[in-house]
């Protein structure tokens, strides 16, 4: 599937200037943008935010400090007759307590009256009716030309979202989508159907969960999603970089010499949420945020769209817009907003003030209190440990979160950001702990974390500095890999050991998880799918069930390899 083209190929689209984009934050990025709302030239171009000329918001408030949520009222708006919109690009979601709360969201192209979700535990009764909300994102493009007429556009998207609580753990929920003029039992293409997180008494049941970063409206992504529906998974984490509609990312062209400086293609989500549906209509599709994701024109913080587009939990900290967690089953699930911290790609870094680590200390802490949950699994953008060459490490993710991870022994941790897949051996203090080759057994309790880099997803594959090594292909010959991370001052070359696995092809991950009594063995086996259905690695991770874990010191800060 081939991105959407510009409207008009020959206008070229506008955006924060590299020489000021390389310095600035997203939110003065933003700043900038509303700033040059009123400058119209007898050439036809066009430099204006908002409509009209007037000084409107683009999205919600214009601070890092604004409401979390888009405005959900559509003052003054035509309305069509209802029966002509049709729902589409479905995506589930679970609320912070995935037993019992869900929420469902879709588009329409235009503006519609009452929207609602239909909801029963049989298709051929939905009898409980859930309104929606409506959040409308407003993008106003600009475009350099001749010609005035065609300078600029504006773009209207129309993200509905029903949320759902008080449901039955471990049950099959149906829906129908509707509005008034549109009913929804009568349009049976919006028939769909989920399940919510089994109850945690006693031993709960065995589940599978996919995961991959960096997808795109792409052809591997659609491969990726068929080969993952047949496994069933309970819910799907992304880790960054979702649609690629902000293609420079708020990077100088220099460094991404075709796609320019953070250039926004709103349509891109249209598209990427359609191609989704098949899935994430019955599959809950749980995001976090990479760099590609920070949009400019949107306040806050380059987030207000996703703040339209998605339903999250939303139980992080306030300030950190894509933070939240979740336990299903005996794993709990954390989703962390790399963009915070990052060395690599500064222009977020820092603007939730600390909030974000402090609370996944605090959450971390609590997680491991809670009895029935083993296992841990974080899910973030940006590369603990990678050898790719385009964006190698981030050596703020081995300063800030790292000790955290080693202190409350997360187990599992997915990251996106290089467009490959690799496997480290399973870390500690930033050393390897031991070789964990295809088909190892890894005890966390004594082995360490196991990083993953699964930014495999839909676009095409990055270089090694190192032949690939994986399952079916070439063999693994040398221990000794050229890498390198990112500080404050620049990038660092470094030559590390942990390297096992590597992949340049599409792939995601089915990562079965198999629960036990307390005492005795509970696993959770990680399998990597390449887009044509091989497997290319797998281990396992083995814990005991019900054991506390006690936590130890914050350990090093593992910087080097």
């Amino acid at each position: 599937m081939t991105p959407v083209p510009d409207r008009n190929p020959h206008l070229p689209r506008s955006g924060v200037p590299d020489r000021l984009a390389a310095t600035m934050s997203i939110a003065e990025q933003h700043e900038y943008l509303r700033a040059r709302r009123r400058t119209v030239s007898r050439r036809g171009v066009l430099t204006a935010i908002g409509l009209g000329g007037a000084a409107v918001p683009l999205f919600g408030a214009t601070s890092s400090a604004g409401p979390r949520r888009a405005p959900s009222l559509l003052s003054g708006t035509d309305y069509i007759d209802g029966n002509a919109l049709k729902p589409a690009a479905r995506h589930l979601a679970f609320g912070a307590d995935p037993r019992g709360q869900a929420a469902m969201s879709w588009q329409v192209p235009q503006p519609v009256r009452r929207p609602y979700l239909r909801l029963g535990t049989s298709p051929k009764q939905l009898d409980q009716v859930v309104p929606a909300e409506i959040r409308h994102l407003h993008s106003h493009l600009i475009e350099y030309a001749d010609n005035p007429a065609s300078a600029y556009f504006d773009y209207d998207q129309y993200h509905l979202h029903a949320a759902l609580d008080g449901l039955d753990p471990g049950t099959r929920y149906y829906y129908a989508l509707g509005h008034e003029g549109l009913d929804a039992a009568s349009v049976a293409a919006t028939v769909g159907s989920f399940r919510t997180a089994p109850a945690v008494d006693g031993v709960p049941e065995p589940f599978t969960f996919t995961a991959f970063g960096d997808e795109g409206v792409e052809f591997g992504g659609a491969a990726n999603q068929t080969l993952m529906l047949r496994q069933n998974p309970a819910f799907h984490l992304l880790a960054g970089d979702i649609a690629y509609a902000a293609s420079g990312a708020g990077l100088p062209s220099s460094h991404h010499s075709a796609e320019g400086a953070d250039k926004l293609q709103p349509e891109m989500w249209d598209e990427y949420l359609r191609m989704i549906d098949p899935v994430a209509a019955s599959v809950p599709w749980m995001v976090a945020m990479g760099n590609h994701d920070m949009e400019a024109l949107y306040s806050p913080d380059g987030y207000g769209g996703h703040l339209a587009r998605w339903h999250l939990p939303g139980n992080g900290p306030r300030n950190s817009h894509a933070t939240y967690g979740f336990r299903y089953g005996n794993v709990a699930v954390v989703s962390l907003d790399a963009n915070d911290v990052s060395h690599e790609i500064p222009h977020n870094r820092g603007y939730t003030a600390g909030a974000q680590t402090a609370w996944l200390a605090g959450h971390l802490a609590q997680v491991r209190r809670t009895p029935g949950i083993d296992f841990v699994v974080a899910f973030f953008h940006h590369c603990a440990y990678c050898t790719a060459t385009d964006h190698v490490s981030d050596g703020a993710i081995r300063e800030e979160w790292i000790p955290l991870f080693d202190r409350y022994q997360v187990d599992l941790v997915i990251n996106g950001h290089n467009h490959v897949y690799e496997r480290a051996d399973p870390m500690r203090g930033g050393v390897r702990t031991r070789r964990a080759d295809i088909g190892d057994r890894i005890r966390p309790a004594t082995d360490g974390t196991t990083y993953l880099t699964v930014g495999s997803g839909g676009k095409s594959g990055y270089e090694f500095s190192a032949p690939e090594t994986y399952a079916g292909g070439p063999a693994d010959v040398t221990d000794a890999v050229k890498g390198g991370y990112y500080t404050k001052a620049g990038k660092l070359d470094e030559t590390v050991e942990w390297s096992r696995v590597r992949f340049r092809g599409n792939a995601f991950i089915a990562v079965d998880v198999r629960p036990a009594a307390a005492g005795r063995e509970t696993t959770m086996t990680i399998r990597t799918l390449s887009a044509t259905g091989a497997q290319i690695d797998t281990v396992t991770l083995v814990r005991e069930a019900g054991t506390p874990i006690p936590v130890a010191g914050t350990g090093g800060r593992g910087t080097g390899g």
